[in-house]
């Protein structure tokens, strides 16, 4: 018991640089106990004593801002920075070294009983806001974007932004802990500098083309209909 406590606390060591003390952490951190908690009412929950399990996670979660339900599965080294918001279903599987920021979300999509919750794999990265939904699979090492809403499976070592959630990178071969997850691709903004591009190749054209068969539009005429038809026809061309 004493080691797993010694290594919860090496972990809040090495996954935040913002701690100065390992006193700090029993005062000051409320991510450690909303999971200190949860393996308490976790054991309540695995032996029978289910109203009890979920009286100690609704303390845990009047103290901490964080809703885990007993049921819920947890690995090793688990961590929840900051953890204001987080809401954790009673089918979820979290497995070790997971890292777990503010807002997150392991939610069901259906009412029916059975596994409705996700599984998230050794060392996934989620970031703030993230809602991950559903009886589906998040990867090793796999890092979720802020904000992202993710309701298909993530495959190990790749990474899934936007909403809805879309894979942008895959076999992400480096394993240590990534906080800069901010930093991630945005395919939306791809897109549209892409468009953007185009856009700017497509007036460049047809400028081309209004120079060679001299036709200047003024700026009364800049909203006029054009007949494109005309800049191949005019003087017989």
């Amino acid at each position: 018991m004493f080691d797993s406590l010694k290594s919860e606390i090496n972990t809040f060591k090495e996954k935040d640089p913002a701690m100065r003390s390992s006193i700090e952490i029993f005062l000051c951190y409320p991510g450690f106990y909303a999971l200190l908690f949860h393996r308490i009412s976790h054991w309540f929950w695995n032996h029978s004593l289910k109203l009890l399990a979920r009286i100690l996670s609704t303390i845990s979660r009047f103290l901490t801002g964080i809703e885990i339900h007993p049921g819920a599965q947890f690995g090793k080294r688990v961590f929840i920075d900051h953890g204001m918001g987080i809401v954790v279903g009673e089918t979820t599987i979290v497995g070790d070294d997971v890292l777990i920021y503010q807002g997150v979300v392991l939610g069901g999509t259906t009412t029916s009983k059975g596994k409705r919750h996700p599984t998230i794999e050794k060392g996934v990265v989620i970031g703030a806001g993230a809602k991950v939904m559903g009886n589906i699979t998040i990867g090793e090492y796999a890092k979720i974007g802020t904000g992202a809403v993710v309701l298909k499976d993530v495959p190990p070592e790749s990474t899934c932004v936007g909403v809805p959630g879309r894979i942008v990178k895959c076999k992400n071969q480096s394993h240590v802990v990534d906080l800069e997850h901010n930093k991630l691709p945005d395919p939306v903004a791809a897109a549209i500098r892409s468009l953007e591009k185009q856009i700017e190749e497509n007036e460049k054209i047809i400028q081309i083309l209004l120079d060679k068969n001299g036709i200047c539009l003024s700026e009364e005429k800049i909203n006029d209909k054009v007949e494109f038809g005309d800049l191949f026809n005019k003087n017989g061309d």
